[in-house]
């Protein structure tokens, strides 16, 4: 993230973390949570990794290469989905 100068000043974000949520957000699907690994880590810590169901493919992220997202499910506890 940083401030750029110019005749407007304007906070921007930028870099890995942008890069690789562009990426995210451009493999996804349409209704469906996807999450990296690092919130799968989270989530299993936390007792929640019935919600996490692997993709069945790599998302290629500049400057990281192939890496490991996940589904997010949240289990229905009424019979219906949320």
């Amino acid at each position: 993230a940083g401030v750029l100068r110019g005749a407007k000043s304007r906070f921007q974000l930028f870099g890995d973390t942008v890069n690789f949520a562009s990426r995210m957000e451009s493999t996804g699907r349409k209704n469906r949570i996807q999450v990296s690994q690092a919130t799968a880590d989270h989530l299993n810590a936390a007792g929640l990794d019935s919600w996490l169901h692997p993709r069945g493919d790599t998302v290629y992220a500049k400057g990281k290469g192939d890496v490991r997202t996940f589904w997010l499910d949240r289990p229905s506890t009424s019979g219906r989905s949320l």
